[in-house]
């Protein structure tokens, strides 16, 4: 839980030597539901939403100019150019990841890399002020380092020494603390539970974006059957609304699951109401064999929406990400777009309306804002590594990997027990 918070330490003084410590989640709070795992977290611990401040209620930037703010960040330590103002009211960073150099504020950094933020949290309050460690603060750090941690399993190696330490030493304060497997496992179901979301919500849970030229592609990731979340009411205008809220030219959906043999399942939908361009993505994908989909086609009955079923399923988002900007420089090419309009080459008279209507109406120049800045702290999913997480610095969290993880896992076992079978 703690794991979504920039601690903020607003000095609204009332006299020169009070201070009032606000913690603020650096998330509006309509985004809340998209944290499947805090919201039953908060609702197990019986700390009620109401008594939250989130990023879109406290106004960091009249605070800071009144010369009222304080801040230090939590599991975060690179402001937003929108933030960047506020870089000088950050008096320290308590951190667990690799230190940007350029991007973090020039301030006291303490900076471990542990599989846990919440574990340097644990640290410092048994450290400096023990007296403040209640059994619902207990529970919230112990319940966060496990879910980081994955349950401290040794054969995934997220867990250090540290991590190991803190974890006991909650337990050992706190005997009635719940059982490690029943909270890893609570916590896990909740994070991937998409049940309740709006369509929107969904598709913002876990998503990437991506940009050529203007063209904005956003890549999702959707914890349920794709033929179940096709068959939801008002889909076509949903997708349509949400590309036009956002700007997005191109939907990529993956879908995320496992079937009722505990197998992994991927499968694809890309949706673009542009025909050219969402047949050449398809096309891309499609021909790929470094690495291969092994995609087959699933019959949609939703205009401008093709959807697949991926064959391979170790081909993540993340290893995704590549096929999909080649197939929008691909586009870009067969277009001869030089400087951002297009040609007229090569196309039929309909064709060419509907690509200079596009560009007129939907190309947005720049980057995005992905690329532009670095984002507000996304929900961290924690992920597992082939390698010691160590070994580059901590990876970026992401609900996907650990799927990814789980469907190696699952596969090496069936290959071994064939194997056994033999």
């Amino acid at each position: 839980m703690e794991a979504y918070l920039q601690g903020c330490r607003a000095a609204l003084q009332t006299t020169e030597a009070e201070e009032v410590f606000v913690p603020v989640l650096n998330i509006k709070r309509s985004e809340l539901p998209l944290r499947g795992d805090n919201v039953f977290f908060l609702q197990k611990i019986h700390i009620p939403e109401s008594l939250l401040i989130f990023r879109d209620e406290i106004d960091l930037h009249a605070l800071h100019q009144a010369g009222q703010l304080t801040l230090i960040l939590v599991d975060h330590h690179v402001l937003p150019k929108s933030d960047a103002a506020l870089e000088e009211a950050v008096a320290e960073v308590l951190d667990h990841r690799p230190v940007e150099q350029k991007h973090c504020p020039p301030c006291h950094v303490s900076v471990e890399l542990v599989g846990s933020c919440a574990t340097l949290v644990t640290e410092r309050i048994l450290q400096g002020a023990p007296e403040i460690l209640d059994r619902q603060t207990a529970a919230l750090l112990h319940g966060t380092i496990i879910l980081d941690c994955v349950n401290m399993d040794l054969k995934i190696g997220k867990a250090t020494l540290k991590d190991n330490k803190y974890v006991e030493k909650l337990e050992a304060l706190f005997p009635d603390l719940p059982k490690r497997n029943d909270i890893f496992d609570s916590l896990q179901k909740a994070k991937f539970d998409v049940s309740g979301l709006s369509t929107e919500q969904m598709l913002r849970k876990d998503q990437k974006t991506i940009s050529r030229q203007g063209t904005k592609m956003a890549i999702s990731a959707i914890y349920m059957d794709l033929e179940a979340f096709l068959q939801r009411s008002g889909l076509t205008a949903d997708l349509h609304a949400f590309c036009q809220a956002h700007s997005y030219d191109v939907l990529v959906a993956m879908a995320i699951f496992f079937n009722t043999h505990n197998e992994p399942v991927r499968q694809l939908a890309v949706f673009c109401p542009h025909a050219v361009l969402r047949m050449t993505i398809c096309g891309a994908l499609e021909r790929s064999h470094s690495p291969s989909l092994k995609l087959t086609p699933v019959p949609s009955t939703h205009p401008n929406l093709q959807a697949y079923l991926q064959g391979n399923t170790q081909v993540s988002r993340k290893k995704l990400l590549p096929l999909l900007q080649e197939a929008l420089s691909e586009y870009f090419d067969s277009m001869k777009i030089p400087s951002g309009q297009p040609e007229t080459v090569g196309l039929s008279r309909e064709q060419v309306d509907k690509e200079l209507d596009r560009a007129g109406n939907s190309l947005m120049p720049g980057l995005s804002q992905d690329e532009e800045e670095p984002p507000l702290p996304p929900t961290p999913m924690n992920s597992l590594v082939d390698e010691c997480p160590l070994d580059q610095g901590l990876p970026k969290l992401s609900a996907e990997a650990i799927f990814e993880k789980c469907s190696q896992i699952s596969l090496s076992r069936s290959t071994a027990a064939s194997l056994s079978k033999k």
